[in-house]
């Protein structure tokens, strides 16, 4: 198994060779951002450790991009901050586990070793639905080149049909995903978000990505276009 290491503390990027190479893998090195990410482009590492404050380009911009490449490798993120929101963040561009300085190497080797046994899925950070994009990380959607403004509902209301894509969703499952079990409302409120979705996404594109099926729900598809 190959590993990459992109650490810009000298030391600790050392010991973490010596220990890794003893544990039997082949372990490459890297200082900083930008030679990190040329390497990982370049080689098929078997999995990523990385740094978060890293000079050149941070781990978290390191792993976005990555993704953004297509490039899958599981990427174990290491850190001195600590804090969900810091955790958060290096979740939300792609990486799969999380570590805090100080730690353990027998820590760090398990956790390796379990994102090892997964391998590296196929999970795109960026949902794409022909020329609809829906970024779940910055909770963002663009059509084409043109930024889509949503309220944080008809978000997670375009993200749940995405993330079914070409699956008939009930409105009954909408409700139960996006609104919590608090939720004392009609199950025709899920209505009017699609209907809000459709004059943004859809409308000024001239496109029809979501679908009615009468009497069970929606789907959400690539959209064609409409006839004039």
């Amino acid at each position: 198994m190959r590993i990459l290491v992109v650490e810009d503390d000298l030391r600790l990027a050392e010991l973490l060779r010596r220990g890794l190479v003893g544990e039997g893998y082949a372990v490459d090195v890297a200082h900083d951002g930008r030679s990190g990410l040329e390497l990982a482009l370049l080689n098929g590492y078997d999995a990523l450790v990385l740094d978060v404050i890293l000079p050149g380009l941070n781990g978290y911009r390191l792993c976005a991009r990555l993704r953004e490449a297509a490039l899958w490798t599981p990427v174990l993120m290491l850190t001195a901050k600590d804090g969900e929101y810091d955790e958060a963040e290096g979740l939300d561009t792609g990486a799969d586990d999380y570590l805090t300085k100080p730690f353990s190497f027998v820590a760090l080797t398990a956790r390796l070793r379990a994102l090892l046994r997964r391998g590296r899925p196929e999970r795109p950070a960026v949902l794409q639905v022909g020329d609809l994009e829906i970024d779940p990380a910055t909770r963002g959607c663009r059509r084409g080149i043109t930024p889509v403004a949503l309220t944080l509902r008809e978000f997670a209301v375009l993200e749940y049909l995405a993330r079914r894509r070409g699956e008939t969703v009930s409105k009954t499952e909408v409700l139960e995903h996006v609104w919590d079990h608090t939720f004392e409302g009609d199950v025709n409120v899920v209505e009017v978000y699609v209907s809000t979705l459709r004059r943004k996404i859809d409308a000024p594109f001239q496109r029809r990505t979501i679908h009615t099926v009468r009497g069970i729900g929606y789907r959400l598809e690539a959209g064609e276009g409409l006839r004039r």
